[in-house]
């Protein structure tokens, strides 16, 4: 039977251009095209479970402004339930700033949070019922943290399943850490939490050491173009990316992540669900944005099957 899924995060509208090179300080370029859409590493990762088939729950935070119109026209047209979202009298939606090199599809990106960063405990209580329920919480660090944790603590005390995605990146409580049961950092993530440099699948490995001493039950590495390290209690392995033409790597993660805890939800053990993380990322890198790069879970599962 399909678990539900809660997405608990954050909510921006993303401001994209695509230029010949990312400026350097004190320079001026020329864009070639621009975008504005919904995104947020939150809202991203629920579109992209919600596309591939789970039954998501969106948990965010909006201000009550014309950005906060982006957010629910977007859920509304992909169908997604709109009830469980909050909003800020006093503090506006949040917003980024995206600049993607067109040649070899690196980005810059500043971020303001906005209203998901000011999710109070009274808001994190009143959704405890739809926690319960849930089978797999995901969340990442791009809400305020007194959030995170108090949603953590209420899936974990309910038999909840934990996922954390630790983007963006900042330090995390053993008293988190210990609740987790799925711990997603990419390479970059992981050195700096850690303090080992991920460079061989030697180095992943003590770093997933490094987790599980903090109570952590399963690690991911997410290496880019190399893949994705798995370690379990009593199994590690590098399981491939799929080899693609990658025109826009923003979000790259959050289609992962996404896709992850859809593939749970759906019975999928965790190395299944990594492959079938890997090939969404993949289909998602090809296309321009975040949110509207995520693929259908038809487009998933005919990738698979042709690759």
């Amino acid at each position: 039977m399909k678990k539900k899924v809660m997405v608990f995060g954050s909510f921006v509208v993303d401001l994209m251009a695509r230029t010949p090179h990312l400026p350097v300080a004190g320079e001026t370029v020329i864009g070639s095209l621009f975008k504005m859409g919904p995104g947020g590493k939150g809202f991203n990762q629920g579109v992209a479970a919600h596309k591939a088939g789970a039954d998501v729950t969106m948990v965010t935070k909006l201000g009550k402004d014309l950005f906060a119109e982006v957010a629910l026209d977007a859920m509304k047209t992909l169908e997604m339930d709109t009830s469980s979202l909050f909003y800020s009298e006093e503090i506006e939606t949040g917003s980024a700033l995206i600049m993607v090199d067109e040649e070899t599809s690196e980005n810059k990106i500043v971020v303001v949070l906005g209203a998901c960063s000011a999710i109070g405990d009274k808001e994190v209580e009143s959704i405890s019922e739809i926690i319960e329920e849930s089978g797999y919480l995901l969340t990442q660090l791009e809400t305020n943290i007194s959030a995170v944790e108090k949603v953590i603590d209420i899936a974990k005390k309910n038999g909840v399943k934990v996922i954390l995605n630790t983007a963006p990146v900042q330090p995390i409580s053993d008293v988190i850490l210990k609740k987790v049961d799925i711990i997603t950092p990419n390479e970059v993530e992981a050195e700096i939490l850690t303090g080992i440099c991920i460079d061989s699948q030697e180095s992943a490995s003590k770093a997933a050491d490094w987790f599980f001493d903090k109570g952590v039950k399963n690690v991911l590495i997410t290496l880019g173009s190399r893949g994705v390290f798995i370690a379990s209690e009593s199994k590690q392995e590098i399981i491939p990316a799929y080899k693609v033409k990658a025109i826009d790597t923003t979000g790259a993660g959050d289609a992962f992540n996404g896709g992850l805890v859809a593939a749970l939800a759906d019975g999928k053990d965790l190395w299944e669900a990594a492959r079938f993380a890997n090939a969404l990322a993949a289909i998602a890198v090809q296309r321009l944005g975040t949110t509207p790069a995520m693929p259908t879970r038809k487009e998933i599962e005919e990738f698979i099957s042709n690759n």
